[in-house]
């Protein structure tokens, strides 16, 4: 028996990194899944997105854990895609549970001051709007479910300074303050809206942008000290994301919501 046994879960930003992890530690506690992933670049980031053979790693994966699961290629900017991975959602398996809004893209830039036009819209569009589209797509089904549980994923970035992407930090902020509304909204529907905030994570977004964030670290430095409190942890892992979105959309938190939860090995607590 699973915490998760008999649950639908959404996982937007499923083909990789942290979205592949929340399919697998989801799927080990019972719940069945459909994942979204764009599953082509985006024109003007430095790094590859999940393709499709990401997502069908991702399939691949929680099918050996003897769960069912769905592979969308769908944009979460785009309402039309959002809505079809409600569909086939309901299409599938009849129902809609959990929400996990996980999908985002990151970007270093020189400074926030002088960030163009094109990369703001993108971040925004992405991190923020992406996230709103994502859950205006599937609360329908949550409440006529009679209640369910969405985990939206922002960053220590929300939270503190973000020397050389306040673009992303923006949109993070912007998420925590959509989901404690969400929270009030919703909580007459019995669907708790929460939060995740890590620290760095080991994935493949991140990695990707490790060639720049020395000059970030160098530059910025007097301002912000990047270091996570518990010094010895660089990044964390993908599953200790997971861990903490499972307790979230589980029984045990049933009485949980509107929280914006850390999961950050100290990052935050520093001044």
């Amino acid at each position: 028996m699973g915490m998760l046994d008999g649950k639908v879960a959404v996982i937007t930003g499923g083909g990789r990194g942290q979205g592949r992890s929340h399919a697998i530690e989801l799927a080990k506690e019972g719940a069945d899944i459909v994942i979204a992933d764009i599953g082509a670049p985006i024109e003007g980031l430095t790094y590859g997105l999940a393709t499709e053979e990401d997502i069908a790693e991702t399939v691949r994966q929680v099918e050996a854990l003897d769960r069912r699961i769905v592979g969308v290629t769908a944009d979460v900017r785009s309402t039309e895609d959002m809505q079809r991975v409600a569909d086939a959602a309901i299409e599938t398996f009849g129902r809609i549970d959990i929400v996990l809004a996980n999908a985002a893209v990151h970007q270093v830039l020189p400074d926030t001051y002088t960030i163009a036009d094109d990369d703001w819209h993108r971040m925004i569009d992405v991190n923020l709007t992406g996230v709103f589209k994502t859950v205006r797509a599937m609360i329908p089904h949550l409440v006529d479910g009679g209640g369910g549980s969405i985990v939206i994923t922002s960053s220590t970035d929300g939270l503190r300074a973000s020397p050389s992407w306040g673009h992303y930090g923006a949109a993070k902020a912007g998420i925590i303050s959509l989901a404690k509304t969400l929270a009030v909204e919703l909580a007459p529907e019995h669907v708790r809206v929460n939060v995740v905030v890590p620290t760095g994570v080991n994935s493949p977004m991140a990695e990707a942008l490790m060639d720049s964030v020395p000059k970030t670290l160098e530059r910025w430095g007097f301002a912000t000290d990047r270091a996570n409190l518990m010094r010895e942890v660089g990044v964390i892992e993908p599953v200790d994301v997971s861990n903490a979105i499972v307790y979230l959309v589980s029984d045990k938190a049933r009485y949980v919501t509107g929280i914006t939860l850390p999961v950050d090995a100290g990052y935050t607590v520093k001044h």
